[in-house]
Formats: structure tokens, sequence, C-alpha cells
């Protein structure tokens, strides 16, 4: 994937990667089976490139306006240490998690697809949106990833991020040498 300069500069100064759930995470649908249980699909991919940005020394969180004990798992078995559900409001556990990072908005990438996301999409240094994400936040964001939610964007900015900074080619050596 080609990158502008300008976007490339951008992901280099993320220090903290937010995500949503629906529509980012999972292909933005809620399963429920017969007795009434909740069921969500995650992409592999995304995770394996979550696991990779963490281990870059980039944070992880995740903010989503739904409560579910699977993204609770999901987010466990990432080592995804800031977790905030049930918030339709997100900008008070974003502002919360800045300060307790101490970090900066230019240093935080957000991907979000509704317009429920729009109050810290447009306040991070980094924002993105799937390519399936809301017209209204289409047009609000650097970046839209040809990708759908649950179907590889976060992969895809997990890389584009560790490429710019310059430590994607340690997980390629790693997976490359000799055995």
């Amino acid at each position: 994937m080609v990158y502008s300069e300008k976007l490339i500069q951008k992901a280099s100064k993320i220090k903290l990667l937010i995500l949503d759930v629906d529509g980012v995470l999972t292909d933005n649908r809620l399963y429920y089976s017969n007795d009434g249980n909740e069921q969500k699909t995650f992409y592999t991919r995304d995770g394996h490139g979550m696991v990779m940005l963490r281990k870059s020394g980039v944070d992880m969180a995740i903010i989503t306006g739904r409560k579910s004990e699977l993204v609770a798992k999901r987010a466990q078995d990432l080592k995804i240490a800031h977790l905030y559900q049930g918030v339709p409001d997100k900008l008070p556990s974003f502002q919360k998690l800045m300060t307790k990072l101490a970090i900066s908005s230019d240093e935080v990438a957000y991907i979000g697809d509704d317009i429920l996301d729009l109050p810290i999409l447009m306040r991070v240094g980094l924002s993105i949106t799937p390519a399936d994400g809301e017209e209204e936040v289409k047009s609000r964001v650097d970046y839209v990833s040809p990708h759908k939610g649950g179907n590889g964007v976060v992969r895809e900015i997990c890389e584009m991020i560790m490429k710019s900074q310059d430590t994607w080619q340690q997980h390629m050596d790693f997976y490359l040498r000799d055995r």
C-alpha cells in the first residue's frame, strides 16, 4: 500500500491506537443465538497486527458504546490493558486515557466507523475509518481504508504505523529467520 507523506508522518508519531469494536474490529453485525447469547466474529489477522504493534511499543485501547463479555475476552486475549465498554459518549473516556498515559492527541490514532466516533476522530493525530464507514465519517478523517470493518482495516493500520516507525522489519526478520 502506498501512503501519502503526510499520512506516514502522522503515523510515525503514534504511541496509542484506539479502536472502536462494531464496524471496526467486527463486520458491524450482531449475532444472537436462540438462547439470546451474543456472538461476534473477529478477524484473526487484525488480532495478529495488534499483537505485533503492541510488541513494537505502541499501546492499544478499545472504546466502545456497547458492553460485551466477548469484547472483554478478546481484549484479554490480545493483552489490551485499556478497555472502556458501555460508553455511548466516548470523549470522556478518551480524555481520561490521554491523561492516564500522559500523551498528547497528536500521538493517538483512532479507527472508528460511525458518527458517535466523530468527537474522538476530530481530535486525534491520525483518524481512520473502514471502507464501509459512514459517509459523514469518511469526509472528516485522515484516511479511508480500502478494507471493511472486521476484514483487515486494523491490520492495515497496524502495519502502516509499524512501517512508519521502522519497527515492521523486526517482525519480518523473526518470521523469516533460519530455523
